[in-house]
């Protein structure tokens, strides 16, 4: 029988949980102020990770149009930082 830390054992529940996506989206939240600055975080009102697509929710359209240029930008900064390819694709809405 092998032994695994508790962040391993974790990790692996987390992979072949339903959970996974939550915790994902929890995570780009703890760090979105980094990530973006912390203008554009205050105006964000909700962030989830559905099936790889990111889906930011912000009532300013000024602020929804400049998201909408940095798609890709915002994508391959998170799948960088968490080192994994977890968002395919980001919706702005």
């Amino acid at each position: 029988m092998s032994e695994y830390s508790i962040q391993e054992a974790m990790q692996q529940f987390l992979e072949k949980s339903k959970l996974k996506n939550r915790v994902r989206a929890l995570e780009i939240k703890d760090v979105w102020a980094e990530l973006m600055g912390k203008t554009i975080a205050n105006y964000t009102d909700d962030i989830k990770l559905i099936e790889g697509q990111l889906i930011i929710t912000t009532s300013v359209a000024p602020l929804k149009q400049e998201l909408i240029y940095q798609r890709e930008k915002i994508r391959n900064r998170i799948n960088e930082l968490f080192n994994e390819h977890a968002v395919k694709e980001v919706i702005i809405k």
